[in-house]
Parts: C-alpha cells; sequence; structure tokens
C-alpha cells in the first residue's frame, strides 16, 4: 500500500531553498515558523520544519523564523541548522531556560518563563504585522504551540500546530489546548490524524502529511561497500555474520527487550547472530534493565549495546536486517533512512508503521503480543539473501518515490495555499 500525497505532484518551481522569479508574480505569503527549543539533541521535529523551509518556493513565500540563538560559543542546536537554509530571516527570541520533566510545577515555570519574555512576544507580534505574515507554523511542542496561538490571537495570523505523535492522555493540559486551539493541524501520518479525530477534533481542520527524509543523506549501500567493512570491523565481526540493527530512544515501547527475547529464540538455529542496539536512554536505568534481559537469556555475547551514536548510516550499511518492533508508533523515520539504505524493515502493525513498511514488499510486520510471528519474521529475512536484496531494493526505491522532503514542502505548499489568509 502506498501513501496517498496531499500536495501537488508537479516538480517544485525552484531548487530547494533557492529564490526564483515568476511572470505576473503575486504578493507572497509570509510564514513565521516558531522553534524555541534550547536543548540538544535536535529533535525530528525541529529538523522536519526546517526540511519544509529549504524546500518551498521563495517566489510563492516569504520565510521567517523565532529561534533562540543561545550564545556565540555554544549555539543552539536549532540555530545552528536553521542558519544554514538560504532566503530565512531568522529572528532571535528569549524564552528562558526549558524545564525538564511533566510536573505542573516545570510547565508552570515555562509559562511564567515566557511571560516574563514578554519583549520577545511583543517583538513577534510587530514583526507578522510589519511583514504581513500570515501563517504561524510550529511543532506540537507546549510552550511554543502556546506562544504561536498566543500570536494568531493577536494578530490574526492562522496558527498551523505540527502534530508529531498520537493524542493520548499523557499529554500535557497546555498542549491538548494549544492542539485544540490551533486553526489548522498537521500530522506525520493517518494514525495520528486518526487520533485526533477520534478523540473528538474535527478532521476538516486536520492535514495528514507523511513524513520524509533527505535521501542524498542515505546512500543505498552497494556490494562491498566500505561501511560495512569498516562498521564490522570494527566490531569484531566477520562478514557474513547476521547482524540484525534496531535505533531508537531505549524506553520500552520502542521494543529492545522483545528483540533481545527473538535473539535468544534465533541462537539455537542461527548461533552467530548479532543483535546490535543503538541509543540512549530516555526512560533512566532501562539500558541496564536490557543488559540484564540479555544476561538472563544467556545471549549477552550476542547484543551488543552501542549507546547513541552520531554515524547510524554507517551502522546500517553494516547490517543485515533493520528491526524495531515499536507500539503505537506515530510514523517512524528510522524505517525510512533503513529503507534508503536499503534495508529490509521487521516491525510491527501498528501505529502509522504500515504507512512507511509495506508488509511482504519492504518488509514483514507482525501484529502486536506476537512474538513469535516477530520472531519468524527475523529468521525469514536471516535465512535469505534474496529476500533482504529484494526487499532493499524496493524499499529504496519507495523512499525515493513517495518520501522525499521535497515532497513533504510541496504538499505544505498546497495547505498553506488552502488554509492560509
Amino acid at each position: 500500500m502506498h501513501p496517498t500525497l496531499t500536495g501537488p505532484s508537479a516538480q517544485s518551481t525552484s531548487p530547494p531553498g533557492l529564490p526564483t522569479s515568476r511572470p505576473h508574480e503575486r504578493r507572497k505569503t509570509g510564514i513565521l515558523y516558531v522553534n524555541t527549543t534550547t536543548r540538544p539533541p535536535l529533535g525530528a521535529d525541529v529538523w522536519l520544519q526546517a526540511q519544509i523551509m529549504k524546500g518551498l518556493d521563495r517566489s510563492r513565500f516569504d520565510l521567517h523564523t523565532a529561534c533562540a540563538l543561545g550564545p556565540a560559543e555554544a549555539p543552539t542546536p536549532t540555530y545552528e541548522l536553521l542558519r544554514t537554509i538560504p532566503a530565512l530571516k531568522v529572528h532571535p527570541v528569549n524564552f528562558g531556560t526549558e524545564s525538564k520533566g511533566p510536573s505542573l510545577r516545570a510547565k508552570a515555570r515555562n509559562l511564567v518563563s515566557a511571560f516574563g519574555s514578554a519583549r520577545s512576544i511583543v517583538g513577534l507580534a510587530w514583526l507578522i504585522r510589519r511583514n504581513g505574515v500570515g501563517i504561524i507554523h510550529t511543532t506540537d511542542r507546549p510552550r511554543d504551540a502556546f506562544v504561536s496561538i498566543l500570536l494568531s490571537r493577536v494578530t490574526r495570523a492562522r496558527a498551523i500546530v505540527h502534530v508529531h505523535v498520537g493524542y493520548a492522555d499523557w499529554m500535557s493540559p497546555l498542549r491538548k489546548w494549544s492542539i485544540r486551539k490551533a486553526g489548522v493541524l498537521v500530522t506525520v501520518s493517518e494514525f495520528v490524524k486518526e487520533s485526533l479525530v477520534s478523540s473528538g477534533h474535527d478532521a476538516r481542520r486536520i492535514h495528514a502529511v507523511l513524513n520524509g527524509i533527505d535521501i542524498d543523506n542515505w546512500p543505498m549501500r552497494t556490494p562491498n561497500d566500505v561501511r560495512r567493512v569498516d562498521v564490522r570491523r570494527e566490531m569484531g565481526l566477520s562478514d557474513d555474520t547476521p547482524v540484525i540493527l534496531t535505533v531508537c530512544r531505549l524506553f520500552p515501547s520502542k521494543g529492545a527487550a522483545d528483540l533481545i527475547r527473538a535473539a535468544a529464540a534465533l541462537v539455537d538455529e542461527i548461533p552467530e547472530v548479532r543483535l546490535i542496539v543503538v541509543g540512549g536512554e530516555s526512560q533512566p536505568g532501562y539500558r541496564s534493565e536490557l543488559e540484564k534481559l540479555a544476561s538472563d537469556l544467556s545471549v549477552e555475547s550476542n547484543v551488543i549495546f552501542a549507546g547513541w551514536r552520531s554515524d547510524v548510516q554507517r551502522l546500517m550499511a553494516a547490517a543485515d536486517v533493520f528491526a524495531m518492533p515499536s507500539i503505537g508508533e506515530p510514523f517512524g523515520l528510522v524505517y525510512l533512512e533503513a529503507m534508503a539504505i536499503g534495508l529490509p524493515v521487521v516491525a510491527l502493525d501498528s501505529g502509522g508503521t504500515a504507512e512507511s513498511v509495506e508488509h511482504g514488499v519492504t518488509g514483514l510486520l507482525s501484529p502486536e503480543g506476537d512474538p513469535d510471528a516477530l520472531t519468524a519474521n527475523l529468521k525469514a529475512l536471516l535465512r535469505s539473501p534474496e529476500l533482504r536484496m529484494s526487499m532493499g531494493r524496493r524499499g529504496r526505491e519507495s523512499v525515493e518515490k513517495y518520501f522525499t522532503t521535497e515532497r513533504v514542502a510541496r504538499d505544505m505548499e498546497s495547505i498553506y495555499e488552502r488554509t492560509g489568509p
């Protein structure tokens, strides 16, 4: 099953990030992006908005962004990314330090910090009026969404909140309020859209725009790929060692524990199998729990905990199968990255995963709560180089056709034109 694209199918009228001119040029639509996060690492939500900014047609859109710069010697990750985008006007703001944690006290500190930075809010309101900005586009991060709704009320610009997670009870009251009050919602998958609709939000103001990646940054692996050779040498693995790779934040719903159990079920038949677990902890102490599980199941020598890595592309090129049996995954950019490299994907038919991974074509999906099916899918791919090669090739083709950042930008252009002033 392939995604239904919501944007125009024609190619861009300008190279990504570069201005163009048109005969009979009409007035441009002004857009302000609000991304004030200061903490590393850079989130997928901010990265995606940056890709949209890069890809928009500069003959039709005038782009501004509100961004926390940070000190000159240590700029924020957001500013490091946004300042590289051509024809984007960056406007410094200061909403104070972000408070971590879900507590009401932490959320209150965030709000006080935002109100205490009234100068930044007033400055943005003046910027919107002075430049004729008609659209304010932000992520569903509570502080950014709240500020965007506030600016929308003051200036009458249309507020768009980009929702990256399924609607759930765990959401903070501020996030829920912002999602409810936004003029337009954009979701990263049909699954996220359906979660909003089922919670009472009007489907008419929700637009699903499936995620995409910059495919040039994920080159297809080749026979005797130097990345594969180098990584396997670094990790002491032979060329014919069967390798399963997972890349995720370490917390229960991402499925790393299920993969360790699957590895234990595989070792009798494939004793040389290795599972590489890449990612930092989102839940303190969870890596220790996973290490203990591997020890309890006597597969500690089969499981490699690599921690957080900046060279995920190299690791993917060195693997045979990518697996992340995540429950309720909103979309899963990492699946696209693996598919672009040429890896078959093993995952669950859960959340928005099936919107990117096509069962039997680019990967194998199993139901939630069926560990035997998950193990069988891994075994099928590890035992068949031909199946891995076929699915890897089809995965690359799927990303090239449907899941590029250029397509995301075209879809957003269509939404801006339909919902703007």
